[in-house]
């Protein structure tokens, strides 16, 4: 009787071995995730990085084989400051997917990374949902620029492909900007400091567009005016601050539809003193603030960092200035008189007229060396010692071909102060 009952036991002991080999043989491997980077930046760590690049691909690595067809709708990239989804393209290889945003990020920009709980292996395990966030270097800057020019140790686009060459670069040092975020500027003399980017026309734009920029303009030495930035000077659009810091403007030429191929020229200008088009300003004026109890133009641009936005909506026919996250000045060109070209007008459009000005952007002039318009004139010329070579520094310079909420505005100013 033991004997039988030992056997028994035995059985049921090897039947129950057989049974659990049988299941560990058949039951899936569970789907985790093993690791997750961006451009080798750990973002699967306990701590959330800051420092990812702008135009990173990220990896995730899982344990086990990816079911392609359940990867692209439950990868979700999602940017912080307006929760709007990233557009992505996701490619499944075995156990790493690759994830892949269809435009370069912004900078510093947080994004939280979702994997769903639908993304499953190719043996129908599906993962525990995950979350993981990260942000992008540099200061916050809203996303879809055309351009965006860092200055960090150098003068390239890190977006798009407007980088200078070599010889397109002359004078220019590189120094600590407004914050440790802010990372590097790019330093001026006030003498020869340019930098020239090719095919500028392409950075207008015949219906929205918007140029932002810090500077930080000296007077150290310098009592002529500051050609900040340039593009065939009012041909295509420059910026300028004026040698007694009582004014700055966008001097732009906008395309308009009252005749084939029109052009007109308008300056988006600031004296600060609260004259619009009710008492005293311009036809188009209608908001000047008013800064004359303040110290005028003077405190916000000289001896200082200052964050300038100008803008120009195809829709409402507004072109607007902002300072340090404030509007300044905005015109109207609806209010012009009837039949006036600045009625029709549809947006910014180089009209460079060869051999007088070239289509290169510069900064730090009016106009790139190869130029010749105001040449003879002691203020316009580049290599009149007296023009208005702009001194000082300059950071995250940035042209959209859309415009920017004044919200959008207010984050990128209080992200970067100093």
């Amino acid at each position: 009787m033991k004997t039988k009952t030992k056997f028994l036991l035995a059985m049921a002991v090897i039947a129950s071995c057989v049974m659990l080999f049988s299941c560990s043989e058949d039951d899936p491997a569970e789907l985790t995730l093993l690791s997750l980077t961006a451009n080798g930046i750990d973002l699967n760590g306990a701590t959330t990085p800051n420092n990812v690049p702008t135009n990173a691909v990220i990896v995730a690595t899982f344990s086990t084989a990816v079911n392609p067809t359940t990867a692209e709708a439950n990868i979700i990239l999602t940017r912080d400051y307006d929760d709007a989804i990233v557009p992505l393209d996701v490619e499944v290889a075995g156990n790493v997917i690759t994830i892949t945003p269809t435009a370069p990020f912004g900078t510093g920009t947080l994004f939280s990374l979702s994997l769903a709980p639908g993304l499953a292996s190719t043996e129908g395990k599906t993962i525990a949902p995950a979350d993981r966030t990260f942000t992008t270097e540099g200061t916050f800057a809203v996303a879809g620029a055309i351009a965006h020019w860092t200055f960090e140790d150098n003068a390239n686009d890190v977006i798009g492909t407007f980088d200078p060459a070599a010889n397109q670069i002359v004078g220019i040092t590189y120094v600590n900007s407004r914050n440790a975020a802010s990372g590097k500027a790019a330093s001026f003399n006030g003498t020869t400091s340019i930098i020239e980017v090719s095919n500028g026309s392409a950075l207008m734009n015949n219906g929205d567009w918007t140029l932002s920029f810090w500077v930080n303009a000296s007077s150290v030495d310098k009592t002529t005016g500051h050609f900040v930035m340039g593009l065939g000077a009012f041909y295509g659009f420059q910026f300028e601050i004026a040698g007694d810091y009582s004014n700055c403007k966008l001097a732009a030429s906008y395309a308009h539809t009252k005749e084939a191929n029109g052009t007109t020229s308008e300056d988006l200008w600031f004296p600060g003193d609260g004259k619009d088009r009710n008492n005293g300003g311009w036809q188009g004026w209608d908001f000047v603030r008013d800064l004359s109890t303040s110290g005028g133009v003077a405190n916000l641009l000289k001896d200082k960092w200052a964050h300038v936005v100008c803008m120009y909506n195809a829709t409402t026919k507004q072109g607007v200035m902002y300072i340090n996250g404030q509007r300044m000045k905005s015109q109207d060109f609806d209010l012009w008189p009837d039949g006036d070209a600045k009625r029709f007008v549809t947006g910014l459009k180089y009209r460079g007229v060869a051999p007088e000005v070239v289509n290169e952007l510069a900064f730090g002039f009016i106009q790139s060396r190869a130029g010749t318009l105001w040449d003879a004139e002691p203020w316009g010329g580049y290599d009149q010692t007296t023009a208005n070579h702009f001194k000082g520094l300059m950071d995250d310079v940035i042209i959209y071909h859309k415009t920017l909420s004044e919200a959008e505005i207010g984050l990128m100013y209080n992200s970067g102060k100093p």
